[in-house]
């Protein structure tokens, strides 16, 4: 271990609040992995004891005390996966590398590792090689992977600006440059296109814009043409030369003609996204084009309080899960008084079948940030942090840029927009734990400690990071307020049903045809969502169950499809909206292991804080496991019921409280698949 460098990362960090998970990233990143000679130096730094540092790179699945591979493979485990074939590849990814899960190759060549959810559910079964996320792969495709990564054959990431030097007149061509279509050959088509274009002469300027949300086209091409936007639909390298050729004709067999006339986006209700997919994401003069910035400018001609007042209007409620109306949150924060007080956005997205967060901020990066400057001025902070969940390595390079370009253009830092008042963004990564999405487990992260959950009260909003008032919202919620600002309160309020106001942002995945991004306003049904929007599954068989909310939420059966999306009608079915992912299973899903994966994944991730959610997981998949075995079935079954009523009544967090849904939906709907044979 180089001790210089060592030096360097702890004194870049001297100076930095809860530095311990920042420190610990810099030092994997230069060596590979945290060496065990570097605890003590990094406790004595940072004041710390080398029992804490030691907890929290244990806590973590990112982070490790040994060396690992040169190369890192990832089989996404979570459900939208599972939903299309995921089991049999994380066979194959056994099979071929000779490894398990956890394990490296003893060349050093290859690690294997499990990740749940790698925000690509509408594109899988999902692969992360190194930094890199790959879609639909199956065993073969991953064979290929594998090779490609041995031979360490790269892609190259192009940014927009880059074009073939050509004379004349510029053809404007957009490639997406998000997540899903990178996993599915949006970076390769790109490159093919430059280099084809080059060697013809063919002048274009690529522009990497964000995706359309469109995720069953993609790799979605467009080209600005007479005023509109034509799209060429799942589009490979060995498409490039025909479209050149051609010069994008409407005649391709790729074209689908007008994008924004796609009758998928029309039937939309786009607030939220409405710029996803049509501006350079790194683009301050796109985003204002687009309508961007309307709402922090109105917001500084407001008070305060009147801030908040147009929020509580608005019938706003947390998009994360818990659906807490978000003008009461902001009303509190704003009445604590304090010195020192933060504004904190949870992207810690973990929740298979969601991928809305990283969308934004892969897609439309500046409207967080102003929601989050926005939140800033109502509630008197000065300061926020973003924390980011470390599977989403492309949301985290554009947002690291977007920040720096809002400081450089005055809206960020010590004096916003020439107002005289202060707010500044810091960008947190984390490092593999789905219950630092728990809003008290992040916190703790933050302040660098484990991702345990603090018990309530008192709530974040009085006493949060670093015992001061905080408010803490997802990415959606944060979003939401530019809307409820640029276009005012009753506008929002206008949209909905009863108690839940606005758009949704459904994300569907799994087994589903035509998945994606849907805004719609709530009350929509979730029969036309995965009918209409959906065209059912993509293997073509019949839908048997769905799992609306992510890990924690219920199956449901065909005969609760037509309950409208709205908070009290789904907890009226004992099932939740939760973040609005939706994932769709086919009729071959076997429910039982569903139910087990449930509560494996409990036990998994569970902070270990309390006894319930803690040992309570560990015994529902040994009784599972027993009813499966046709071991006492009668009595088991009774067990795991009162297990899980243990479960839902004592557990800390909703971790614990919440499993129960999947696993008590897929018995109470589907007994057959826990009979016994």
């Amino acid at each position: 271990m180089n001790q210089d460098v060592l030096s360097s990362i702890l004194e870049r960090h001297a100076e930095t609040r809860g530095a311990l998970l920042p420190v610990l990233h810099a030092v994997q990143e230069a060596f590979g992995h945290v060496p065990p000679e570097s605890v003590t130096r990094i406790a004595e730094s940072l004041r710390v004891s080398r029992a804490e540092v030691h907890g929290l790179i244990t806590f973590f699945h990112d982070l490790r005390l040994e060396p690992g591979g040169r190369t890192r493979v990832q089989v996404c485990r979570a459900e939208a996966c599972q939903s299309v074939g995921g089991r049999d590849l994380e066979a194959a990814a056994r099979q071929l590398t000779g490894l398990d899960f956890g394990e490296t190759s003893a060349d050093g060549s290859i690690t294997l590792d499990a990740v749940y959810c790698l925000g690509n559910c509408a594109c899988g079964p999902s692969v992360r090689i190194d930094d890199t996320v790959h879609g639909a792969v199956d065993a073969n495709r991953l064979a290929a992977l594998l090779e490609s990564a041995r031979s360490d054959v790269s892609v190259v990431n192009l940014g927009s600006g880059a074009s073939a030097p050509a004379a004349g007149a510029m053809l404007r061509v957009f490639v997406p440059s998000d997540t899903t279509a990178g996993a599915v050959g949006a970076d390769t088509v790109a490159q093919t296109l430059l280099r084809a274009a080059a060697s013809r002469g063919f002048a274009l300027e690529l522009v990497r814009n964000g995706s359309r949300g469109a995720a069953w086209l993609e790799p979605l091409v467009e080209i600005e043409r007479d005023g509109q936007r034509i799209g060429f639909a799942n589009v490979t390298t060995a498409d490039v030369e025909s479209l050149l050729e051609d010069d994008f004709a409407a005649t391709h067999p790729r074209c689908v003609g007008a994008v924004e006339a796609l009758p998928w986006l029309v039937r939309q209700q786009r607030t939220t996204f409405r710029r996803i997919g049509r501006t350079d994401p790194l683009s301050l003069a796109d985003y204002r084009r687009e309508g961007g910035m309307v709402a922090l400018q109105h917001a500084l001609t407001l008070s305060q309080q009147q801030i908040v007042d147009a929020l509580k209007a608005s019938g706003l409620r947390g998009r994360g899960g818990a659906a807490f109306p978000s003008g009461i949150k902001w009303q509190t924060v704003l009445d604590t008084p304090s010195a020192q007080k933060f504004v904190v956005c949870n992207a810690e997205e973990g929740d298979s079948g969601t991928f809305a967060d990283r969308l934004v901020i892969e897609a439309d990066p500046y409207q967080l940030l102003e929601g989050m400057v926005i939140a800033g001025l109502a509630v008197g902070a000065d300061k926020g942090f973003i924390g980011l969940r470390i599977e989403y390595p492309r949301a985290a390079g554009v947002m690291s840029q977007a920040l720096e370009r809002a400081r450089a253009d005055g809206w960020l830092g010590t004096d916003v927009l020439g107002s005289g008042r202060a707010f500044d963004i810091e960008l947190r990564i984390g490092a593999g734990a789905y219950v630092c999405g728990e809003e008290t487990s992040l916190l703790e992260i933050l302040e660098g400690r484990r991702g345990t959950v603090r018990a309530k009260p008192p709530l974040p909003a009085i006493k949060g990071l670093f015992g001061k008032p905080t408010l803490i919202h997802n990415v959606l919620s944060l979003v939401a307020v530019t809307s409820v600002l640029a276009e005012g309160p009753e506008a929002y309020w206008g949209v909905g049903i009863a108690r839940s106001r606005g758009t949704l942002a459904v994300q569907l995945g799994g087994n589903i045809k035509r998945g994606g991004l849907v805004e719609v306003p709530f009350g929509t049904s979730l029969r036309q969502l995965v009918e209409d929007f959906g065209a059912g599954t993509r293997s073509g068989r019949p839908i048997r169950a769905i799992q609306v909310g992510g890990p924690l939420g219920a199956y449901l059966p065909p005969s609760q499809w037509d309950t409208p999306l709205d908070y009290e009608a789904f907890a009226a079915l004992g099932a939740l909206v939760g973040h609005g992912g939706v994932v769709v299973f086919d009729d071959t899903v076997d429910m039982r292991a569903q139910a087990r994966f449930a509560m494996e994944f409990c036990a998994l991730e569970s902070c270990g804080k309390c006894t319930p959610c803690r040992i309570g997981s560990t015994r529902g998949v040994e009784l599972l496991d027993k009813i499966s075995a046709d071991d006492d079935r009668a009595a088991n079954m009774a067990l795991l019921e009162d297990l899980c009523g243990t479960l839902t009544n004592a557990s800390l967090c909703a971790l614990g409280s919440l499993t129960p849904l999947p696993v008590m939906s897929a018995i109470r709907h589907w007994p057959e698949d826990f009979a016994a044979g």
